[in-house]
């Protein structure tokens, strides 16, 4: 396009009522992108309007989506807790079971003897009784035996008893736990609808800022172009006036030295020769020089696996564990998609969703929370001006203020504020100044 400009100016420089022509028409076509670019302006801050707009809303679905994570994290764990109170509970029941069915073996050999003796046995012992001494002792005998089925009888009904109220305290956790699951199911299912849908909304506005930006910097540069061409044209006709106002000089002062001759000749006939030659001397222009033409100017794995590192963060360089398993998608200083101007001041990992981060060095969280273009972001501070960041999470388990330790587990990777794959963002700062992550992670391999 730029040797397109050059041949106007040439042509410029060959036809001036051209150039005049040419010069009104690249105004008014600068004129005209210019107001392109005005209407394209204010449609991308509408855009952006309403890109802030989804993006609150998203914020706030994906802030919920978060809190909801987490309880359904504290409810698994409650589930766990109640299987094994559960198990033990049914371990109790068996147990119970068996003393039941024992219980009821004994009953049945009393029962069974004492219908076989009957009440006869008295009798018997009265008649048959040859000392009298011996018989108040064997009387005795048989009331202990009489209390002993009445205690067995009554623990087995107390059994019994035990046996009712384990099955239904079993019946009432497990009928609660079902409802509460079933409900957090329900709320989670329909936020994930609510965000998907926002997301969608989101996406479409990206794609559109996009277009438009596009448009706009092409339009911006059809601008920039235009102006080139009306400059150029401006400087060939600077230039030819210029070039013109010295022919004039020139051609007056050939004529008054033309007009200095004749009358020299007049006056000095004798020295003709010498005078036409004097003035044939005098007359003749210096060769013009020629113009000077312008000189030439001569995907790796990480892995969260390892011993952590206890000493201070200023001294961890190549010692720390990476915060999750997964594959690096985006590298330190590499450029963030087609636009070189944008770096990626961390890394992303890319990683399952729902997998848990963990923090790389002991420190307190200093901000849990969500922020547009991070999503669910989470900072540590590790002391003496270092801080590490994990954002794009899909739930918070940590709030601002708590200490955590090294290894802890601080988030759960996810997708939110609107990014399209499911990883996470890690970056480290030192002094404010962003830090490659890969010099203070261990390397793998």
């Amino acid at each position: 396009m730029l040797r397109a400009f050059i041949a106007l100016a040439l042509i410029c420089l060959l036809n001036p009522a051209f150039a005049d022509d040419e010069r009104a028409q690249t105004q008014k076509q600068i004129d005209a992108a210019r107001q392109d670019v005005v209407e394209l302006q204010k449609a991308l801050g509408k855009l952006q309007e309403e890109k802030t707009g989804v993006q609150k809303d998203l914020r706030g679905t994906e802030t919920e989506m978060g809190k909801l994570e987490k309880q359904v994290e504290v409810l698994q764990k409650e589930l766990k807790k109640t299987e094994v109170e559960l198990q033990r509970l049914d371990q109790e029941k068996k147990k119970l079971q068996a003393q039941r069915v024992e219980q009821q073996r004994l009953i049945a050999i009393q029962a069974r003897a004492a219908y076989q003796s009957g009440r006869q046995e008295y009798l018997k012992l009265l008649l048959n009784q040859q000392h009298p001494e011996k018989f108040a002792r064997t009387l005795t005998y048989y009331d202990y035996m009489s209390q002993a089925r009445l205690a067995q009888l009554h623990t087995f009904n107390e059994t019994l008893r035990q046996l009712a109220a384990v099955g239904k305290d079993i019946d009432l956790q497990q009928a609660q736990l079902l409802v509460q699951k079933s409900t957090l199911d329900d709320q989670r299912e329909e936020l994930d609808k609510v965000r998907q849908e926002r997301q969608k909304v989101l996406a479409k506005l990206n794609q559109d800022y996009k277009a438009r930006d596009q448009k706009l910097q092409s339009r911006q540069q059809d601008q920039a172009d235009l102006a080139k061409v009306l400059k150029t044209i401006e400087e060939t006709l600077a230039r030819q006036a210029r070039e013109a106002e010295e022919a004039r000089q020139k051609a007056l002062i050939a004529a008054r030295e033309a007009e200095e001759k004749r009358q020299r000749e007049a006056q000095a006939q004798a020295q003709a020769l010498a005078e036409r030659n004097k003035t044939r001397d005098d007359s003749k222009e210096e060769p013009e020089e020629a113009p000077r033409r312008p000189v030439k100017s001569p995907g790796a794995m990480v892995s969260s696996a390892g011993v952590s590192y206890g000493g201070p963060f200023a001294e961890a360089k190549g010692k720390l564990p990476w915060p999750v398993d997964g594959r690096l998608l985006a590298r330190f200083g590499e450029a963030r998609g087609d636009d070189a101007r944008s770096t990626w001041d961390g890394v992303m990992i890319n990683a399952a969703a729902g997998s848990q981060v963990h923090a790389v060095h002991g420190g307190r969280v200093v901000f849990a929370d969500w922020l547009r273009g991070s999503g669910l972001l989470v900072i540590l501070d590790h002391g003496n001006g270092y801080l590490s960041l994990y954002g794009h999470n899909q739930s918070l388990l940590k709030q601002a203020g708590d200490v955590v330790k090294a290894g802890e587990a601080i988030s759960t990777v996810g997708n939110s504020g609107g990014q399209e794959a499911t990883a996470l963002y890690f970056a480290i700062r030192q002094q404010g100044r962003p830090s490659d992550p890969a010099q203070w992670c261990r390397t793998q391999g």
